[in-house]
């Protein structure tokens, strides 16, 4: 490519109207007459050129087209940015709208059925407790009988202790919190939460030979109920997990983590996504307060611990098919089930797992913040459906652009090869004519 002078341009965008042929797709131009010799450069009504002028019109429509190239080339350029930003724009509000639907419980599935057809409400705070007490031997199960007893609501033994996984967070559905259950299984859904590890040092003692003392902790109130642990018990201390590091979901009352969205190669959220299994967790209000000094809630610490970024998916088959997009691990509602990337759990659920999450179904009525997100999720839709216009007008403009490119560098490329033998020949002219 050159230009008056010999200096080089970059190539760009937006010209004049061409004359092509629809068929051959071959540019027509005007091109200067050469005198003398048979030139490839026919031009109606000149009859007459010195060499020089004939050189400085090769030249001159040289640099017309490479300066047509690079307009064209500055208007895909402005095109392209123009989509990208609307991509980037689309896709946080598809975020922005994804995120209110978690929070009034509109992304959600219908309740799960049962083999029989009916329809599982699942099961409440009571039978969740009552599931539990069924493992008396277990850590979990003392510790629910002792927080019972009004004498031992100021003990030492339980002060520091929270509760137990299975007691700390509700579900929309019985669905959700079977396959929730599954994934965590039953000695984390038994697993003692503690605030500190003074907590924890208050549950166990141990002699200088390092054995248990069964006369301190909870060992001690299994023997004055005439009972005994039975095996090793999982405790989680809060203050030594890795909390969450990222920002919230604005606003959102159930203080739910800003995870970033899964995507598939093309940009898209993977069909079938329902969200993060941290966000699908409903605390109380009572534990929705930071614990400690720490700024940090259950949802930042221990749900975030547990779960991580593992994402649930309506089917198997829209799980299977995002598996380039699954990070941690993902669960489906109809029993699917990968562990991490690359690890599958297949067959069907055993039902082994008795201790679930209570379910609280959304209630009809509707809050006043309910009603304002309802109002934000119109207007978020809205906006997306502009930005999916403009994007497609702008996408429609780059195309038209980017054809006009291929169709003007044909035109250069075609000029040059075309004036390359006048040019040679006028050069090897002017070495052998004297002056």
């Amino acid at each position: 490519m050159f230009g008056a002078g010999g200096d080089q341009r970059p190539m760009s965008f937006d010209i004049d109207p061409l004359a092509v042929d629809s068929n051959a797709l071959i540019v027509t131009y005007p091109t200067p007459n050469l005198v003398g010799g048979n030139s490839p450069f026919p031009m109606e009504g000149v009859q007459q050129y010195t060499h020089d002028s004939n050189v400085e019109l090769v030249v001159s429509h040289s640099k017309k087209l490479e300066d047509d190239l690079q307009q064209l080339g500055e208007k895909i350029k402005h095109q392209e940015e123009n989509v990208s930003y609307l991509k980037t724009l689309r896709s946080k509000l598809e975020d922005s709208i994804f995120d209110i639907l978690v929070s009034i419980g509109k992304h959600h599935p219908t309740l799960y059925k049962e083999e029989n057809g009916k329809a599982s409400c699942g099961e409440s705070e009571e039978e969740t407790t009552q599931h539990i007490m069924k493992y008396e031997n277990s850590a979990a199960a003392l510790l629910c009988k002792i927080k019972s007893e009004v004498q031992f609501s100021d003990d030492l033994l339980i002060k520091d202790v929270v509760g137990v996984v299975a007691t700390l967070g509700k579900v929309d559905d019985a669905n959700l919190s079977r396959i929730l259950s599954e994934y965590l299984g039953l000695q984390t859904m038994l697993a003692v939460v503690c605030k500190s590890y003074e907590g924890v040092k208050n549950l166990e003692t141990y002699t200088k030979d390092g054995l248990i003392n069964k006369g301190s902790g909870i060992h001690e109130f299994a023997a004055s109920k005439g009972r005994h642990l039975d095996g090793r018990f999982h405790v989680i201390c809060l203050e030594n997990l890795r909390p969450y590091a990222g920002a919230l979901i604005a606003d959102d009352p159930q203080r739910r983590l800003n995870l970033l969205k899964p995507r598939l190669i093309n940009g898209e959220t993977p069909p079938g996504f329902l969200g993060f299994a941290v966000n699908m967790i409903k605390i109380d209000n009572s534990n929705l307060h930071p614990i400690f000094n720490s700024g940090h809630t259950l949802r930042e610490t221990l749900f975030y611990n547990l779960f991580l970024n593992l994402q649930v998916y309506n089917s198997r088959e829209e799980m299977q098919n995002a598996r380039s997009s699954i990070t941690t691990g993902a669960i489906s509602l109809d029993g699917g089930l990968i562990k991490s990337p690359g690890t599958f759990t297949l067959g069907h659920y055993r039902g082994d797992i008795d201790v679930k999450f209570p379910c609280d179904p959304k209630k009809f009525v509707q809050s006043a913040n309910d009603s304002e997100l309802e109002n934000r999720l119109k207007e978020m839709k809205w906006k997306k459906d502009r930005a999916l216009e403009d994007m497609q007008r702008e996408q429609d403009l780059l195309d038209q652009a980017k054809f006009k490119y291929e169709i003007k560098k044909r035109e250069l490329v075609r000029f040059i090869a075309e004036s390359s033998s006048y040019m040679t020949q006028y050069q090897v002219g002017c070495v052998s004519t004297p002056r």
